[in-house]
């Protein structure tokens, strides 16, 4: 009679030696493993009753490898491994680069874009246009085999310069930015038509309305698409003021809104001044038309609802900083009162129709604490910054640790808090604080997430430190920090304190911030009331004299990335038309490998994108705005 049924096991494969591989393995009708390596057979059997298997040791050679590879500028990501041999990196500044490849054996000859390379000296230079650049080095061995590796480099430059077509002075354009792909964006929180809905006549009969507009690209040609409103413009909305963009959804802010309605799409009307609202707008081919109007479950008069706003996928969350619930927490009673406290809403979308999932409070509600200052959310997790929260403590503190805990022993040094959600349900994850918590330092002023990356700025952080991980002071007042956390399982951990290369008080380096996957941007600058202190260089462009302080206020923004768990600054960004007080850097976005940059009171009068360099100089449009597109 037949034995039992019998499932082979896989032999175990040690890693070769460097310089060999092994290829696939297949399965044979004797039920057995075979690899095959480069035209042989290797067997591993185990004993037919279920025993182990044998352990496959042999190799063969897989061609010639290297022993280093390094580049006259940028990093290589992931870091050189002679087993790797698909590379990317970023030229930031950089218009040509030399390759120095070692092999690993002697008499390996090397090609690198098919010109000859001695082993350990430098390629010839290699040009980098703006865009992608593939390097290719082809190695030989003495046996005839070959390998090959591919870097694929490229170069950021400035691809746009963008203006609305109604453009006009005092239109504050690029106060807020979100990219997504080839789709810009931008909110201009002071421009006055009264028109309502997509693509309206344009006049100027709603001062401080506000409006949107969205570019998209095509190929590297930017092209605005659509001029938006809000359904119920009035004046001092400041609709725009907060943008979020995720596929052909956005989410426009307008945080001094009037509407005493609540919920979704309810009626219009004026009964609480500056309760504020949320529009949200879908695309359908080329068209964008209004999805809903969105109120909070419990509009107030000054609550500032829309404040911020971001999106992932069909949710949207939705800062307030001003609302003045005691609650504390998920979905509380909202009773009592706590000025200034703050509040998140989070909002679904079930085909077109969106319904509020949560009311969300801090654990350690607190006045002043401006809890919902900053939001971000990536996925199923949230983070809420409250730049006004006074707790003296440092690093992060896991769950939700309550006012009894956390303190007020720092006014206004701010927070960041961390919720994830499981299904609908909504759970604070972590407590996070600076490791340098300063009073008045306004820790969560910005913050960004990217899968398991937080990244928090504090626009007035005081030490004069320079680079990553300096030394913490406060000789520097407002200089400006940001900082970089990164989750393991459950667990936060601070990874990076970040500081401008041209540190510099009163630049408020952390104002804004954005991150995508290991891509981090910081910009400068102040969006309150004046003064308006940023960067003063009068550098233009990329990694220009970061030194030079002779236009005062002009902006700036940092690109900075990780390789490994190591951050470095890439590029030091500029205006092409850097202007005084132009305060380029005010709010950054990053999608992939394009970046963009508000400058909201940019003072040309050109309505069109890239109008050239004469049109950009003309300086008659007095806080018109202004933004800016690199790749």
């Amino acid at each position: 009679m037949p034995g039992p049924a019998h499932t082979p096991s896989t032999p175990t494969l040690s890693k070769p030696p460097v310089g060999r591989r092994y290829a696939r393995w297949r399965a044979t009708a004797m039920k057995a493993a075979v690899l095959m390596v480069n035209g042989y057979f290797l067997l591993g059997m185990g004993d037919c009753n279920g025993g182990s298997s044998s352990s496959i040791h042999e190799s063969v050679p897989a061609g010639p490898t290297l022993s280093a590879l390094t580049l006259s500028a940028g990093l290589l990501n992931p870091s050189f491994d002679p087993d790797v041999t698909t590379y990317d990196t970023m030229f930031i500044g950089d218009t040509n680069v030399t390759v120095t490849p070692t092999a690993a054996d002697a008499g390996t000859t090397i090609t690198v874009n098919s010109t000859p390379v001695t082993s350990g000296n430098a390629s010839g230079a290699i040009n980098l246009p703006s865009g992608n650049t593939t390097i290719t080095l082809v190695l030989t061995g003495t046996d005839g085999l070959t390998n090959t590796y591919t870097i694929t480099a490229h170069r950021l430059a400035q691809q746009a310069y963008a203006k609305a077509n109604n453009q006009g002075a005092g239109d504050e354009l690029g106060f807020s930015v979100a990219l997504d792909g080839d789709t810009l964006v931008v909110g201009s929180r002071r421009e006055a038509g009264s028109g309502t809905g997509v693509n309206p006549a344009h006049n100027n009969g709603a001062s401080d309305s506000g409006a949107a507009y969205v570019f998209v690209r095509n190929g590297t040609t930017w092209t605005q698409q659509a001029y938006v409103k809000a359904s119920n413009t009035g004046s001092g909305d400041q609709f725009g003021y907060s943008v979020a963009l995720v596929g052909d959804t956005i989410a426009v802010g307008a945080p001094f809104e009037d509407g005493s309605t609540t919920g979704v799409n309810g009626a219009d009307d004026n009964g609480a001044l500056a309760a504020g609202a949320v529009y949200v707008f879908t695309r359908s081919g080329t068209t964008w038309s209004q999805q809903a109007y969105i109120k909070a479950s419990n509009t107030g008069a000054d609550d500032q609802f829309g404040w911020s706003v971001a999106l992932s996928g069909n949710t949207l969350v939705v800062g307030a900083p001003d609302e003045d619930g005691n609650g504390t927490g998920i979905n509380p009673a909202d009773s009592g009162t706590i000025s200034n406290s703050g509040a998140v809403y989070v909002f679904g979308r079930s085909g077109t129709t969106w319904t509020q999932q949560a009311y969300v409070k801090a654990s350690n509600t607190g006045a002043g604490d401006l809890f919902g200052h900053s939001v971000a959310f990536d996925e199923n997790t949230l983070a809420l910054g409250a730049r006004g929260e006074d707790g003296g403590g440092t690093g992060v503190t896991a769950g939700s640790p309550t006012d009894g805990v956390t303190g007020n022993g720092a006014s206004d040094s701010g927070a960041v808090y961390l919720f994830t959600r499981s299904g609908t349900t909504w759970t604070q994850q972590a407590y996070v604080k600076a490791s340098n918590t300063g009073a008045n330092d306004g820790f969560g002023i910005s913050v960004a997430l990217s899968g398991n990356t937080l990244a928090v700025g504090a626009r007035s952080e005081s030490s004069n430190a320079t680079g990553i991980n300096g030394a913490d002071n406060n000789s520097a007042s407002a200089s400006g920090a940001a900082y970089v956390f990164t989750r393991t399982d459950t667990t936060w951990n601070q990874q990076a304190y970040i500081k401008a290369s041209n540190t510099q008080a009163g630049d408020n380096f952390g104002a804004a911030v954005d991150v995508d996957g290991d891509i981090l941007i910081v910009g400068t600058g102040v969006d309150d009331l004046g003064p308006f202190p940023s960067e003063d260089s009068g550098a233009n462009g990329v990694n220009g004299n970061d030194s030079d302080n002779s236009i005062v206020d002009s902006g700036a923004a940092y690109i900075f990335r990780r390789v490994g768990s190591t951050w470095s600054q890439q590029a030091y960004v500029k205006a092409s038309n850097t202007g005084s007080d132009d305060l380029f850097g005010i709010a950054v976005a990053v999608s992939g490998d394009t970046i963009a940059v508000g400058a909201y009171r940019e003072d040309s009068n050109a309505t069109t994108i890239n109008p050239g360099s004469a049109a950009e100089a003309d300086n008659s449009a007095t806080d018109a705005g202004a933004v800016y597109v690199f790749q």
